[in-house]
Formats: C-alpha cells, structure tokens, sequence
C-alpha cells in the first residue's frame, strides 16, 4: 500500500512501506523532459541532470557529495526522458537521515559553477558519441526521429552536440525556476517508512521554488501512408524497427497494448520471437514494446540481424501483425501473456527504488496510482476479443513505420513491402 499527501503548495508526497524492508529509497521527481525544450536548448534537461551532482552550498564538489553516499555504501542515480526526470538514493534505513539531506540538498541548492558545466560537456558530447555508436540504442531514436519528425517529442534527449557547447550557466538557472517547482515535483519514499516520514520529507523540501510549470508543446501527428528512414552504416548486423502508432499512456486500451506487445515479442516464447529466431534462424535479438507518452505512443518490433536478412524479416513481422489482426488470439495464449505481465511486475517490484519509480511515474503522468493489485485487475480484464480490436486498428498501412540501420542505400524495396501490407 501506499499514501498520497498533497501540501498546501502543491508538492506531494508519496510513501509506500514494504513489509520487512531494510532499506530505503527516496526519489524525486519533476514532470519535466527533453519535451519541454526548445530548438536552441535541446538537451538543457539532461546536462541538468548531470550538473546536479556536481556541487551545493554545503558540499562544494562532485566528490563531496559521493564520498558522503559511497561511505554507507549507498545507489544512487538520475534520470531523463522526454516527459519527467528524477533522482534517487538508495541506503540502509538507519541513514534516512543522510538520505534526505543529500537528496533535497542536490535538487534544491546545486550551484551549478561555470568550471564545472564546461568540464561536463565533454563528458555529455562522449556521451552522445556512445549512442551514436550503438546502433541496437540509435534505432530506437531513429525511430521516435521518423515518427515525429522536427518536434521536441522526436528529438534526441542529450541533445545536439552543438547545443551542449553553448548551454551557459544563466540557462540552467531560468530552467529551474521555470519547472522546478512545488506542484511539478513528487518525492517519493519506499521500502522502510512510515507516515512520521512525511513532515520530515515536508522540511527538507520547504525551500522548494512554489507555482506550477509552463505546458508542453502538444505533438503533431501527420500520417496517411506507411514511412521509413535509414542511417547508413556499414556493418556486419542491420537493425530493424517496425512498429505502428497507437496510444497515448492514459489511454482507455493501453492495458490491452500491453498485453498484445508481450504476445507479439515479449519473452521467448512470444510470437516474434519463435518465428524469427527459433524457426527461421534469423536473429539473435528479437523483441515488441511499446512506448507512451502523455499524448501519443507506438509499438514497434526490433530485430538485430544479418543485412541480407532484413528483407525476409520485415515481411514475418509483417505476417504476425496481419495474423493477430485478422485471425485474433486464443484463449490460452491470452492467459499465458497476463500471467506474464504480472509475474515480471510481481519480480520488478521487490526492491524499493523500483517502487519508487513505479508510483511517481504514475503520480506524474497517469490520471491515477494503480496499485500492482489494480494494475493486474485491469489486466485480467481485457478479452481476446479486446485484443483483436486493437490489432485491427493500429496494424493498418497508414500507421506502419520502418527504421533501418545498416549498408543500405535506397528504401524503396522495404517500403514496398509495407506498401503491401
């Protein structure tokens, strides 16, 4: 179970104990991402990020702050994605105290030196050169990139290399006076807590900036005939992402997605999965997933294989996606896929920074908090007969997407093959 506070300024408080738990996770969490960005600033959201852990008021330098977490030997990290950011600590309960100090005093009082947002954009632009490296993470931006085109929703979320070299102190600040504050942020508490934890998160988090946050741009969605986009690289793999638009997180038939996502390519015994690698060889790395954001989202399939083979895998994803549509699911196969679903959820949330995580995204970006339990009483609640209805309407031509990585030259030939579906 857990417990929502909302305080007169907006911030909220969620504290989820856990029965038997030693430790405890405190995460933040704002409903700020690369989506909030602009042309000049792509990329401000995650150096941020980064710039958080580099010093405060009371512990000067980066080495301050993790000498002080590594001496009771605590996990700690931060996140960026296009719609929230979050940051978190991880220790034995007895050092709640370290915690919240540490925590609050990163989020709210970071001083962010000239000296030091040079030295980290080297480190920023490096880490970008990793992704443009790592052609099985680029194909996911690719993908996003031929969805949404030139909007902050398909943008890369470190940003342009270009940007990284100009974002300046001043820009840092007018960011977190902009969506660092009271009703934009969740601290979130799991593992060993208590309801006397609340006023104390509730102090050190009173010097939190109050007001609420500008909105995002809406994303602009234009399609009317399947679309593709290539990177050329000369490799021994290619990497296929084919996938379809379909829905926004808060979605009424997001939890039917989910399910159709996990039969399609989801586990080694999934429809993808036993097609392209068990029967034909193909592949070693073979998947669906979904993705959400709070106004749009896709599904997409990836396969990892030899460049001579992508033609011959993009028309079995193409087979499954028409099967499912036409032909539908059985019962059995239903059952077997929300077993699933809410086994892996039953095994992710045995530690409490995934607890954590898993009600402050929530909190920040669905109209309600789903307890596991409620989460699997909506999953048992779709039919096949749901299923097949979602397969029917986002498998059509006009939504099919294809991302391709590999020595290719011309995409003509892979868009006939959607052309046909």
């Amino acid at each position: 179970m857990f417990k929502k506070t909302t305080l007169k300024n907006g911030f909220r408080i969620i504290t989820a104990p856990m029965p038997g738990a030693k430790n405890l996770t405190v995460l933040v969490m704002a409903g700020v991402g690369s989506r909030y960005e602009n042309k000049k600033n792509n990329g401000l959201s995650h150096f941020l990020e980064h710039m958080m852990f580099k010093g405060t008021v009371k512990r000067p330098q980066a080495i301050d702050i993790s000498k002080e977490l590594d001496s009771v030997g605590a996990i700690y990290n931060a996140f960026t994605s296009k719609e929230y950011t979050g940051y978190f600590v991880k220790a034995a309960a007895q050092h709640d105290n370290l915690i919240l100090d540490v925590i609050s005093d990163i989020f709210l009082n970071s001083t962010l030196k000239k000296e030091e947002i040079d030295r980290e954009r080297n480190v920023i632009i490096e880490e970008i050169n990793s992704y443009l490296d790592d052609p099985d993470r680029y194909i996911g931006f690719l993908f996003e990139r031929l969805l949404y085109g030139d909007q902050p929703v398909g943008w890369d979320i470190a940003g342009q290399k270009e940007n990284i070299r100009k974002i300046q102190h001043k820009d840092f600040v007018k960011y977190l006076s902009n969506f660092y504050r009271a009703k934009n942020v969740v601290v979130i508490a799991a593992g060993a807590v208590t309801d006397s934890f609340i006023p104390k998160i509730d102090d050190y988090f009173s010097g939190i900036r109050p007001g609420a946050s500008p909105q995002k741009a809406k994303v602009i969605e234009k399609q009317n005939r399947p679309e593709g986009l290539m990177h050329f690289r000369k490799d021994n793999q290619a990497q296929v992402s084919l996938g379809v638009r379909a829905y926004s997180l808060n979605h009424p038939w997001r939890f039917g997605l989910d399910l159709l996502s996990t039969i399609l390519g989801n586990g080694m015994s999934s429809r993808m999965f036993i097609k392209i690698r068990e029967r034909k060889g193909l592949a070693y790395t073979v998947f669906t997933d979904y993705s959400e954001f709070s106004d749009s989202g896709y599904l997409t399939t990836y396969v990892g294989l030899a460049p001579k083979n992508a033609e011959q895998a993009i028309n079995l994803i193409l087979e499954e996606y028409r099967d499912i549509a036409q032909n539908g699911v059985g019962e059995e196969e239903l059952k077997k896929a929300k077993e699933f679903i809410k086994g892996r959820l039953s095994l992710n949330l045995e530690t409490s920074n995934a607890v954590a995580i898993f009600l402050g995204m929530q909190e920040l970006q669905r109209k309600e908090i789903l307890s596991p339990k409620e989460f699997a009483e909506k999953i048992d609640a779709v039919s096949a007969s749901d299923i097949q209805k979602i397969a029917k309407d986002i498998f059509r031509p006009e939504k099919l997407n294809l991302a391709l990585i590999g020595p290719f030259k011309k995409k003509d030939k892979f868009l006939k093959l959607l052309n046909k579906f």
